[in-house]
């Protein structure tokens, strides 16, 4: 009894100055910490031979930034976004959606037809974000020939918090945005349980009240189409974890998604509303663990089940449909299985080798489609450190797909560390295969009065590509400074051609769909079918500085020029939704006065106009958030910390009349007022 009373007491002081260390936040970034994404094993950032950007929690909360989309978008220069009814269609470095991976913790996280829906990502257990740049194959497999985002979550260890803690965030400002999770957290004699909601809402809204009549140039006529699709999202997460020895840790978890959009209703006086709000749900789940037989050698596996799917909820009557009814477009599911060992077999050196098994699934509706394909893949990566100064890392993948067959994919990079420079030169090939969209799509569809069709091909190649990359770093304590150049070269591109509709093509078209009318027959112009393009060219360069100015003063600035084409035959054209300039830029201050912490936050971007070949090109702009955070800590376990803040200080909007041939890049209502709580105990 004496001996447990003694060990309650050392735990409670430990756990006091561990709450109090939390909370007298460090007044400066740490620029080297520990990754995963660029080796597939832990190590710090100064150390990894392929060049890693990282998100870090502490930055993202200091931004007042909620959703994972704002921390990408604020924060990475590289990266765009475009929100619609799907979810976002992203871009990194020119390249879309189906060319980037998204990873939580290592397993991929599955998309929603050509858009990938972010908000199943619980912002609220977010560690950090590591994005890897071009071509990753060779570790990822398929999807990442454009790079990888990995979301890192996190949850307390026995050292951080007492047996249980309890936290509450709530964030609101205008046009209805509203952000609150709750997390609930258990750990006791090696075993963790870890609960989150999180309910995130946001109205829809415009910044255009007209429209061009179709047809016309000159005259309008008024629309309540949003430029932003409203939403409702619920995200409820757990996770359990056990450690019943220091060399063996388990996990199961789960994460379920509902969300359904939030549109003007269709109105018989005025255009843009709809019958119909998308709802979409989404169940996620895996078990997994690792056995380390000593520090530098584990063994690991885990089990990933992804299904989500999604359709039309109607709260209009139509001709066929009552208000309520719902009507399935889509279903998906995805089965991943992982096996990866870390060995340490000669000194200095690290060697990986795994397996990976993933069954993709798609049933829709809509594109008579009800097909499955997978992908059996086998990889070994070796990381030397040589000569003092260079380590060198050499890595290949093989994947078998079901319908493509058989792919190699190597990756060879080599770093020179002279002491506070590092040069690192990485080559790496990619490939792409065709989705089950692309494959058997047989797609029919009226969207308000215009018929739209779309046919897959099965004669599609799988897309290939070579990613080279040089980077030269500078890094200390208190200063980083990165300058990446890139180039990566894509063949057999797969895009969605549009063809003109002849008489011939008509009555072929006419007798595929026998459902459409002959006035939808007659509104036909155009249908489309995915086929291989010729190329595809990115270059790019990229520049990257963090400094601890002085004590309580951090900056950062982050520069991307991408120079993103693609080629059809002779001509090449910029690829659609690429930027060719744009910056971020972030200045904090602290400071701490007993038992108050107070943090500015000015943060911005900047871009060139977006690129669209057959729309007008979006005008670029420049967009400034000013965040402040108050932390009071009160008695020794409860942390309040209120925020107020301004987006988008100086009031930009794109205001531009709405047309069918007009594209948008800029997204955001005006300035807003923030404001947050925080409580953490």
């Amino acid at each position: 009894m004496a001996a447990l009373l003694l060990g309650s007491a050392a735990f409670s002081q430990v756990h006091q100055m561990a709450r109090r260390d939390t909370f007298r936040i460090a007044h400066s970034y740490d620029l080297n910490p520990v990754v995963v994404t660029g080796s597939g094993h832990h190590q710090r950032l100064k150390s990894t031979s392929t060049p890693v950007h990282v998100l870090s929690k502490r930055e993202i909360q200091e931004q007042g930034i909620t959703t994972i989309e704002d921390a990408l978008v604020r924060m990475m220069p590289q990266v765009s976004m475009a929100p619609n009814s799907m979810g976002n269609f992203l871009e990194l470095n020119g390249l879309g959606n189906k060319y980037i991976l998204i990873l939580i913790n290592g397993q991929k996280l599955g998309d929603a037809s050509a858009s990938v829906d972010l908000q199943r990502i619980d912002m609220a257990r977010v560690k950090r974000i590591e994005i890897l740049d071009g071509a990753a194959s060779s570790l990822y497999g398929s999807d990442a020939i454009g790079g990888v985002i990995n979301i890192i979550t996190d949850q307390p260890a026995k050292t951080d918090v007492l047996p249980v803690g309890i936290t509450s965030s709530s964030r609101v400002s205008g046009e209805g945005k509203m952000t609150e999770s709750v997390t609930l957290d258990v750990y006791k004699n090696g075993f963790g349980s870890y609960t989150s909601f999180t309910h995130d809402r946001a109205d829809s809204y415009q910044t255009y009240t007209e429209k061009y009549q179709k047809g016309s140039t000159t005259l309008t006529e008024p629309t309540i189409a949003p430029l932003f699709t409203g939403y409702r999202s619920n995200l409820v997460s757990q996770k359990f974890t056990y450690s019943p020895s220091r060399q063996l840790a388990m996990n199961a978890g789960f994460e379920y998604n509902h969300k359904i959009t939030d549109r003007p209703n269709t109105r018989a006086d005025i255009t843009g509303g709809t019958d119909y709000e998308m709802r979409y749900k989404g169940l996620r789940w895996n078990v997994g663990g690792i056995y380390k037989f000593d520090a530098k050698n584990s063994i690991q596996a885990d089990v990933t089940i992804d299904r989500f799917r999604y359709g039309k909820e109607y709260d209009v009557p139509t001709n066929t449909y009552e208000v309520g009814d719902y009507v399935q477009s889509k279903k998906q599911r995805t089965i991943e299985n992982q096996l990866k060992a870390i060995l340490s077999l000669v000194p200095q050196g690290t060697t990986i080798v795994g397996s990976d098994w993933r069954l993709d699934k798609l049933i829709a509706t809509s594109g008579s489609i009800n097909e499955e394909s997978y992908i059996l893949a086998y990889y070994a990566q070796h990381e030397q450190r040589f000569l003092d100064h260079f380590t060198a890392t050499v890595g290949a993948r093989y994947d078998y797909h079901k319908s493509f067959g058989n792919h190699f994919t190597p990756k060879l990079s080599l770093m020179g560390s002279f002491g506070n420079v590092n040069l690192r030169a990485t080559y790496s090939a990619g490939f792409r295969a065709p989705g089950l969209e692309e494959i058997y799509y047989h797609y029919y569809s009226v969207n308000r009065g215009k018929p739209q069709i779309t046919f897959g091909n099965k004669e599609l190649s799988p897309e290939k590509s070579n990613y080279l990359s040089l980077n030269a770093e500078y890094r200390t304590r208190n200063l980083a400074v990165s300058l990446t150049g890139f180039w990566n070269s894509i063949w057999d591109m797969v895009v969605r051609r549009d063809i003109d509709v002849t008489s011939t093509t008509l009555t072929m078209l006419q007798a595929e769909f026998p459902e459409m009318t002959a006035t939808e027959a007659a509104a036909l112009t155009r249908y489309s079918i995915y086929q291989n393009s010729d190329r595809g060219d990115v270059k790019g360069l990229q520049m990257n500085v963090s400094a601890n100015v002085l004590e309580g003063l951090n900056l950062s600035v982050n520069y991307a020029c991408t120079y993103a084409r693609s080629k059809s035959g002779s001509d090449w054209t910029i690829l659609d939704r690429s930027i060719r300039n744009a910056a971020t830029m972030a200045v904090s201050y602290h400071h701490t006065w007993r038992h108050y912490t107070l943090n500015v936050n000015l943060n911005g971007r900047l871009q060139s106009k977006t690129y669209y070949s057959a729309y007008e090109n979006a005008p670029g702009y420049g967009l400034w958030n000013l965040q402040t955070t108050h932390s009071f800590m009160i008695g020794k376990h409860l942390l309040v910390e209120p925020s107020l803040g301004v987006d988008n200080i100086l009031d930009k909007i794109d205001a531009r009349i709405d047309s069918t041939n007009r594209k948008y890049a800029l997204f955001s209502p005006g300035r807003r007022v923030v404001a947050g709580l925080l409580l953490k105990f």
